[in-house]
């Protein structure tokens, strides 16, 4: 039996799709995620969102930004300005608008 590999290929080529046309506040985004595996429960993946604006509701995720930038504002709480090594927690329920101002790419637990 192999063992998998220790090293996540956070360069991995995402395939990006069209966002549901009631998140889109602003542009055409497009977003998408790739899995690298797990930790428990928790998985481990990539996620990927082009410039524009668009709204979510979050899941419990931690996670560190690759390369990119984007104002996240969480409702209620604050606003996030993210750049290479931003390291975030979001709680699950947490309403956010994400502007993404270049093409953003995290590693993300959840």
């Amino acid at each position: 039996m192999s063992t998998p590999s220790r090293l996540l290929d956070t360069t991995a080529a995402i395939e990006l799709a069209d966002l549901e046309p009631d998140s889109v506040r602003v542009g055409s985004p497009r977003a998408g995620t790739r899995e690298l595996g797990t930790l428990g429960d928790a998985e481990i993946g990539i996620w990927e969102m082009t410039e524009g604006v668009a709204s979510d509701v979050e899941v419990d995720e931690v996670f560190v930004v690759l390369s990119g930038s984007a104002t996240v504002v969480v409702e209620g709480a604050e606003t996030l300005e993210l750049e290479p090594g931003s390291a975030v927690r979001l709680y699950a329920g947490d309403r956010t608008v994400w502007t993404v101002h270049q093409r953003l790419r995290k590693l993300y637990l959840a």
